[in-house]
């Protein structure tokens, strides 16, 4: 979604676009930080 969301930026320019891209891309790396933690807690647990 988030390439999507920077290649219809790349091609329009739209700043309401671009916004939408950051947003998604600060949750990406809320997303991931949050995987980590998680796996660091309980690394047994894969693949669920």
């Amino acid at each position: 979604m988030i390439d999507l969301t920077w290649k219809l930026f790349s091609q329009t320019g739209d700043i309401e676009t671009y916004l939408l891209y950051k947003e998604l891309e600060s949750e990406q790396g809320h997303t991931n930080y949050s995987m980590k933690e998680n796996e660091e807690e309980s690394p047994l647990e894969t693949n669920l």
